[in-house]
């Protein structure tokens, strides 16, 4: 009889696991939209082949929409990001990595290319960014955003983006 119940035990704790299986599986991807409100401080020069920039974007990141999984609907994060660019007659070209910190304290790494438009205010433009992986809830976790940037009076920028992700 204690051989059937340890039987029994194992096939109830083996259906459980496989009924369990989709929903952890669920948060091995998905997707989310996200604002980030960040204050610039920019540094320029001018140079033989057009004008480089670069400096600091301090600010904050708030989940619109989400399918679940690390990216909770509503929440905050504070962002950090160092940027570097150049601007030319063939356009921008402008990279920035940025380090976004959750309420428990996790960070997300995400890196980020624009080609088009301006820094300017007034101007933006759109680009991709590439999720990076982070620590905690963010380790191993990759994926693409297309992601749109208006600079405003005052140093102040307004980013919003489209994000897939999954885990590695």
């Amino acid at each position: 009889m204690t051989l059937h119940k340890g039987i029994a035990g194992a096939v109830v704790a083996a259906l459980a696991a496989l009924c369990a299986a989709p929903s952890a599986f669920a948060q091995e991807s998905g997707s989310f939209s996200a604002i980030a409100t960040y204050v610039r401080d920019f540094t320029s020069i001018e140079h033989a082949d057009g004008a480089y920039f670069g400096g600091s974007m301090e600010g904050s990141t708030t989940t619109l929409a989400s399918s679940g999984g690390p990216f909770e609907e509503g929440g905050h994060s504070l962002s950090t990001c160092v940027v570097f660019g150049k601007r030319s007659a063939a356009g921008v070209d402008l990279q920035s990595a940025c380090t976004i910190t959750d309420a428990s304290g996790d960070t997300l790494y995400l890196t980020a290319e624009r080609r088009a438009g301006d820094v300017e205010a007034g101007s933006g433009g759109q680009g991709e960014l590439e999720l990076a992986g982070g620590t905690g809830v963010y380790a191993g976790l990759a994926g693409t955003c297309a992601y749109d940037t208006s600079y405003l009076p005052n140093d102040q920028v307004v980013t919003t983006t489209d994000c897939t992700w999954h885990r590695e």
